[in-house]
């Protein structure tokens, strides 16, 4: 380590800070996290935070929309053990959740498999 800005002395100096400061902040949050102001500050910052990012969700789930609709549709056929009717009946939607890693490429092709049977 010749390029090193700290000395090795310097970076043991700095981690055991990191550490005191991480325990010194855990005891504290675990001090105060059961008191009543403490829970209405923390509500009211949630709250505030919802109300400002809501349409980042509203967002999030348009972008997602086909996505999710195929990821909820498999779910219920894979609980039915009926994934090959999913195939046939939802094709597009089957090779979006391909493409989009939620089957794994292992998985695709062992019900192939078994179709194949």
């Amino acid at each position: 380590m010749e390029n090193s800005i700290f000395s090795e002395e310097q970076i043991q100096h700095i981690l055991k800070l990191y550490k005191q400061n991480k325990e010194k902040n855990k005891a504290n949050y675990e001090k105060v996290k059961d008191t009543e102001e403490f829970k209405m500050k923390n509500r009211q910052r949630a709250k505030e935070h919802y109300h400002n990012n809501k349409h980042m969700k509203q967002n999030h789930y348009m972008v997602n929309k086909e996505l999710i609709k195929a990821r909820n549709s498999y779910r219920y056929y894979m609980k039915r053990d009926r994934v090959e009717e999913f195939k046939e009946k939802y094709p597009l939607r089957y090779e979006k959740l391909v493409h989009s890693n939620y089957i794994k490429q292992e998985q695709a092709a062992k019900v192939k498999e078994q179709k194949d049977t």
